[in-house]
C-alpha cells in the first residue's frame, strides 16, 4: 500500500512540475497597431491570438497593444527588428526603403479594384514580398486591406490635380509617398497619424490622406469636410513578426503562427468591409461632402513615381505581372 501511495504522489509531483514548467516557457508576445482597439487590424491580429492561444494550449499568446502605445509605426517597425517587439502591424509603405519588393503593392494607381488586389496579394506575388522581408530581419505573416486611400481637405473639395497645387497634404513618413503628392503638385508633409488632427485643425497642413475607416475613427472628418474621391493607392497592411524571436520557436509553433496569420486575413476583411460602409455612412451623417474626381488627370501624373522607384528591373517586371494578373 505504501508503495502505491507513494507512486501517486511521485506521479502528482511529477505531472505538478511538467505544469510549472510549461507555465515557465508561457509566452506572451506583444503586437503593436496605431489604430484603436476597435479597427479591424487591431480585432484581426486579436483574432489571430486566439487561434494561436488554442493551437498551442495557450503555451503561446498574442497581446496588442493599439492607439500607437508601444509607438508610431516607425519606430515598432526597428523595436520588431530587435526582437524588443514580436510583432507589429504597419502600412507597407513604410517598409520600402527597408524592404524593396514592398514598393510593388504600394505603387499608385496599381489595382483596378479591391478584388484586384486580394487576389494579387493571396497569390504567388504576395508571398514573394511577404519572403523578401526576411533578409532585413522579419517574418511577413500577411496582408491586411487598407482600402483605398483619398485625399481630404479643410477649405475646398479636391477635383482635379489643379486643385492639389500647392497644398500641404500629410503624407505617411515614406519616401514614395512624398513623390507621390509631390506629382499631384501638392507640398508633402511626412507626419505620424497621431499629429494630424491637430495639424488640419490648427492649419498646420491643409489636407491628408488615407482610407474611410481612419478618416472616420481619427475624427479627422470633423475639421476635414471635403472627402475626394482620388483613390490613389490601395497600399495594404502587412504584419510583420521578428526574425529574432522566430527562429526560437519550433518548426510547429511557427506553422501554427503562419497558418493562424493566414487564417486572419479572412476574419479582417469580413471587418473591413463591414467598417468601410460604416464609417462613410458615419461621415456623410457628420455633414461630409464626398467629391467625385477627374481621376486621369491624377493617374496620367505618376509616370516619374514609377520612373523613380522601379529602376531595379526585378520589381518592374513583378509590377508587370500585377497588371497581368486578372
Amino acid at each position: 500500500m505504501k508503495n502505491i501511495t507513494l507512486r501517486l504522489r511521485t506521479g502528482v509531483l511529477a505531472a505538478a512540475l511538467a505544469c510549472v514548467g510549461s507555465l515557465a516557457s508561457a509566452t506572451e508576445f506583444r503586437s503593436s497597431d496605431i489604430h484603436p482597439d476597435d479597427y479591424p487590424t487591431v480585432l484581426a491580429v486579436r483574432h489571430m491570438g486566439e487561434l494561436v492561444a488554442k493551437r498551442t494550449n495557450g503555451k503561446h499568446t498574442i497581446k496588442v497593444y493599439a492607439k500607437s502605445a508601444l509607438g508610431i509605426e516607425k519606430d515598432t517597425i526597428e523595436q520588431t527588428k530587435l526582437g524588443a517587439l514580436a510583432m507589429t502591424r504597419v502600412n507597407v509603405a513604410p517598409m520600402n526603403n527597408i524592404c524593396p519588393e514592398t514598393t510593388v503593392p504600394t505603387m499608385p494607381f496599381l489595382f483596378n479594384s479591391k478584388e484586384h488586389m486580394r487576389h494579387v496579394l493571396d497569390g504567388p506575388i504576395g508571398d514573394e514580398i511577404l519572403k523578401a522581408c526576411a533578409a532585413q530581419g522579419f517574418i511577413g505573416l500577411a496582408f491586411y486591406d487598407s482600402g483605398a486611400r483619398s485625399i481630404y481637405s479643410v477649405k475646398k473639395p479636391i477635383k482635379t490635380i489643379a486643385d492639389t497645387k500647392g497644398l500641404k497634404v500629410r503624407v505617411q513618413q515614406s519616401d514614395l509617398w512624398v513623390s507621390l503628392l509631390e506629382a499631384m503638385g501638392a507640398n508633402a508633409t511626412p507626419m505620424p497619424f497621431g499629429e494630424v488632427y491637430t495639424a488640419l485643425k490648427t492649419g498646420l497642413i491643409d489636407a491628408a490622406e488615407n482610407n474611410y475607416p481612419s478618416y472616420e475613427s481619427s475624427r479627422h472628418f470633423e475639421v476635414a469636410k471635403y472627402f475626394s474621391k482620388t483613390e490613389h493607392s490601395m497600399a495594404p497592411e502587412i504584419l510583420l513578426f521578428s526574425k529574432k524571436i522566430w527562429d526560437t520557436l519550433t518548426p510547429d509553433e511557427q506553422k501554427i503562427f503562419r497558418e493562424s496569420a493566414k487564417e486572419s486575413v479572412g476574419y479582417m476583411r469580413k471587418l473591413w468591409d463591414e467598417r468601410e460602409e460604416k464609417s462613410l455612412a458615419t461621415v456623410k451623417a457628420a455633414g461630409v461632402q464626398i467629391v467625385e474626381v477627374d481621376k486621369a488627370s491624377f493617374q496620367s501624373a505618376m509616370r516619374p513615381v514609377y520612373d523613380k522607384y522601379l529602376q531595379d528591373p526585378k520589381l518592374k517586371a513583378m509590377v508587370a505581372r500585377v497588371q497581368a494578373t486578372k
